[in-house]
């Protein structure tokens, strides 16, 4: 095995210690559960977001393209 070789197979076994070490721990901690409010909030902006797009592709369909 060449010296390079040896380097790569050090790298790559640095790579996956540190792989499993990492996995063991959470970087972020724990999540903390959602209050209610903070699931409707999600629902009504995904709602929100899908009437938009809705509407603008209407508008774009009406005024832009040709018919």
């Amino acid at each position: 095995m060449t010296t390079n070789g040896m380097k790569n197979g050090i790298d790559n076994q640095s790579l996956e210690d540190v792989g499993k070490l990492l996995s063991n721990r959470s970087v972020l901690g724990e999540p903390e559960p959602w209050e209610k409010w903070e699931t409707q909030l999600c629902l009504w902006s995904i709602g929100i977001g899908l009437a938009g797009l809705l509407i603008l592709g209407v508008l774009v369909d009406l005024f832009l393209l040709p018919g």
